[in-house]
């Protein structure tokens, strides 16, 4: 199994350690295997060494059916104008966006990645405070399906394409006539999931306990049957939010702001306020491991005031072997 953490590729994120070996150095030490990637593309740094990279996170849109779909009327109603609209997408039409996932592709394959990761869900951040959705999962996945399929067309299939669950309209892995639908509709032979155990929780706003939490992706998993070979990598991490969500959803509030980026960065603690990104404590998460056996595995930890990052995977670390060590 590839262990690893995320990291974007960035001059702005390297800079508190000083250097890639540095960091490096640490992650080994922790028995990890390297990175899984994000680029941003106005901060790319590079000197990355391509060695350290485990799997590679596709750039993401979190809303973007509208304006692939170029359902004008609804990208006004939301950004005001198509001057803004063009400044948040890089472009006004469809192929502008693709080109930008195109770049990113090659930027992956050029650094031999094993796998990439795909977000596959839509939400507006009206959606992400009214929990009222603009577009049902079916509309999702059947524009995923298209953008993918146009996106691999012609690419060889040196790597894992990874499809991601979010707790959003598209693909929540809470549906395995959902999940078949999409895995089923991708032209590409190397086509699998990449399980994000604390999003799955996100569509649960009953959990309350991290041992609910290990239970409930545990039947999620083996609701699906066969389907859970497609697993072939997770995210792993917790997320009990479901208090948050029911005191903070249901109305976009008063004093949010008229412009689409001051909204944008408002709406971003907001969001992870619900996907909290937390270490597992519990050793009993193992059980989700040992349920899957993925090949890889990425500790998607945030970090905070008092929690720097490989702090939290250490903590996490240290509860896989506990789990370990009692079976």
């Amino acid at each position: 199994m590839i262990q690893c953490i995320n990291f974007p590729i960035s001059t702005y994120s390297i800079a508190p350690y000083g250097s890639w070996n540095r960091l490096n150095e640490l992650i080994r030490d922790l028995g990890l295997d390297g990175i899984e990637g994000i680029s941003d593309p106005g901060s790319l740094d590079p000197e990355f060494p391509a060695a350290m990279l485990a799997g590679y996170h596709m750039v993401f849109y979190p809303d973007w059916l509208d304006f692939y779909r170029q359902n004008i009327p609804q990208l006004l109603r939301k950004f005001g104008s198509m001057e803004m609209v063009e400044r948040f997408y890089r472009g006004t039409e469809p192929e502008d966006l693709m080109r930008q996932f195109r770049d990113d592709l090659s930027l992956a394959v050029s650094m031999k990645t094993p796998y990439v990761v795909f977000h596959v869900s839509d939400i507006s951040i009206e959606e992400g405070y009214t929990y009222r959705w603009l577009h049902t999962d079916r509309e999702v996945l059947d524009g995923a399906i298209e953008f993918i399929n146009e996106l691999l067309r012609g690419v060889e299939p040196d790597f894992d394409f990874l499809v991601e669950n979010q707790w959003w309209p598209g693909f929540t892995f809470t549906d395995p006539e959902k999940t078949e639908y999409l895995l089923s509709g991708i032209d590409y032979p190397r086509v699998g999931i990449m399980l994000d155990t604390g999003h799955l929780m996100n569509t649960n706003t009953r959990i309350r306990t991290q041992s609910e939490g290990i239970d409930y992706i545990l039947k999620m998993i083996r609701m699906h049957g066969e389907l859970k070979r497609s697993i072939k990598g997770m995210h792993f991490h917790q997320s009990i939010s479901g208090g948050y969500v029911r005191k903070n959803t249901g109305k976009i509030p008063a004093d949010m702001p008229s412009d689409y980026f001051e909204a944008f960065s408002v709406n971003y603690p907001h969001i992870q306020k619900i996907d909290r990104h937390h270490p597992w404590t519990d050793p009993n998460c193992v059980r989700i491991l040992d349920e899957v056996c993925p090949a890889y595995l990425t500790h998607e930890l945030s970090s905070g005031p008092h929690r720097s990052q490989l702090t939290a995977v250490k903590r996490q670390l240290n509860a896989i072997r506990r789990g370990q060590d009692s079976t």
